[in-house]
């Protein structure tokens, strides 16, 4: 059998950092992970190609090829999705469609023949055998959250992963929080369930034998959703394959802010090769964190808690949201300072929507404030429920919030916070590669000639390396950063982010 695996188009948010893999000559950020891993779990004799639409155009003969098209989708993706549906369809080749985003809203889209709705661990060997019989049923759901030790390693072999800026793990699913405008406890649930760890090596060990030396983006929905196995099992294992093989991976992660709480976890994460972590902060709030139930953050001084990952060795990246009904009129510039005061550089500032299926999508139902469904695109100024301060007053003042905090002046200068609370933890020094030489000359041209606001980038250049030579790496990963930022900022604010 001949199945084509196909990975829809993101389109041009923050989160595709496109304008910034051009500066180290790559396609794509990450690697379909979950559609490499789905390939694994097809028998070892059918035939398989994987087409990613961020990497290649899918082309009509490539549909031809295969007896199914194999879709994979998160929400942000559901437009592309639509157009690969229908062009399967006008050349009369079966679908099979799962993930996310047909997990949680399949009804809404036609032109499909067979839906997976769940974790595909607990749904696949039921297709195949199907598949095989030549009688697959529309619809396979399931509820059961499977022990991910079933799961098996990518089929690397499908793609050319030079293409990529990283590359992808998972260690566990789920999250033990419940926060209002999440899905992902729908997706994976309350209890995280984590891999073996000698199955974590193996899929380590693999990307090492493929000659990756880069970053390694640990996929994790919280990755220290349980920590004690972190701790007695897994980070220490990771810390010697690590120092046997030179620290050949960078690593970062998705995590809450309770790793800040704990000093032990986060030395062994730094001693295992972490260098960052995306924290979902959202608001500096409190009575829109009481309301969306990130009591996680609440009660806290969440300024204190990220110097102190920073303080550890972390870039901590943040993940921001304007538009809680308990939001007050000032909340635009009270993130705006939060962001400037603590040194989050990468600062994901996106509006509220209620994802279907979630608490706060089934709230606002109740209440009457539902007009319409969630792009998937946090950033597109599309909201898809009425707000308490009014729709005009939240776009407007998000698009400020956006003006403020990548424009160039202030973006530099949380660059400068951040170093000044960082302290790298360098596990070793190799010598300039050809990826980093090529992107520092790029940076030079388009910051540091090209671009208004070059003074900015010529001082940061010039400080760090008199002040924080280990730093310069960062500094200038940052700096491409920031151009990508602003060149999303300004297609979205339709202005210059001068």
């Amino acid at each position: 059998m001949n199945i084509l695996l196909v990975y829809p188009s993101y389109p041009e948010t923050f989160w595709s950092f496109k304008h910034a893999l051009k500066f180290v000559s790559k396609k794509a950020a990450y690697p379909p992970l979950g559609l490499l891993t789905v390939a694994s779990m097809l028998p070892a004799e059918w035939k398989k190609k994987l087409v990613d639409m961020n990497i290649d155009s899918l082309k009509d003969a490539d549909i031809a090829w295969a007896d199914y098209v194999f879709l994979s989708a998160m929400g942000v993706q559901q437009q592309s999705a639509r157009d690969v549906i229908r062009q399967c369809n006008q050349l009369h080749t079966r679908i099979v469609a799962g993930g996310p985003l047909f997990t949680t809203s399949h009804e809404k889209f036609e032109g499909v023949d067979h839906f997976v709705l769940g974790e595909a661990e607990a749904l696949m060997a039921d297709l195949v055998a199907d598949l095989e019989k030549g009688k697959a049923q529309p619809v396979y759901r399931s509820e059961e959250r499977p022990a991910i030790q079933k799961s098996p390693g990518p089929a690397w072999d499908l793609i050319d992963i030079r293409k990529y800026a990283s590359l992808t793990i998972q260690y566990s699913r789920g999250c033990p929080f419940d926060c209002e405008f999440c899905d992902i406890v729908l997706l994976n649930g309350h209890v995280p369930r984590t891999k073996d760890i000698r199955q974590l090596i193996g899929e380590m060990e693999t990307i090492y034998h493929l000659g990756w030396r880069s970053s390694l983006f640990v996929v994790d929905d919280n990755f220290i959703g349980n920590k004690k196995k972190l701790k007695a099992e897994v980070l220490p294992a990771i810390i010697d394959w690590m120092k046997e093989r030179n620290y050949p991976f960078t690593l970062f992660t998705q995590a809450s802010i309770g790793l800040a709480d704990d000093e032990e976890l986060m030395r062994l994460m730094v001693d295992a090769g972490f260098d960052r972590v995306f924290i979902g902060i959202e608001t500096p709030n409190e009575a829109s964190l009481g309301e969306c139930g990130k009591h996680q953050n609440a009660n806290r001084d969440l300024a204190a808690s990220v110097r102190t990952l920073q303080n550890h060795g972390f870039e901590v990246q943040g993940g921001f949201i304007v538009g809680f009904d308990s939001d007050p009129q000032n909340i635009f510039e009270r993130q705006i300072n939060f962001i400037q005061q603590t040194g989050i550089v990468t600062a994901m500032v996106g509006l509220l929507n209620a994802p279907p299926g979630t608490r706060l999508y089934k709230r606002l139902k109740k209440e009457n404030r539902l007009v319409g469904e969630a792009s998937g695109d946090n950033t597109d100024f599309s909201v898809n429920f009425a707000p308490r301060m009014g729709r005009e007053s939240l776009i407007s003042g998000y698009r400020r919030v956006l003006t403020a905090i990548y424009a160039p002046r202030q973006y530099y200068a949380r660059i400068g916070t951040l170093l000044k609370e960082h302290r790298p933890v360098v596990h070793k020094r190799g010598s300039l590669k050809r990826s980093q030489l090529e992107a520092l000359l790029k940076s030079v041209w388009y910051l540091g000639i090209k671009e208004k606001g070059q003074i900015y980038y010529w001082r940061l250049v010039t400080s760090t390396l008199l002040k924080r030579p280990r730093s310069f790496p960062l500094a200038i990963t940052l700096a491409i950063y920031g151009y990508h930022f602003r060149k999303q900022g300004e297609r979205y604010t339709k202005g210059s982010l001068a």
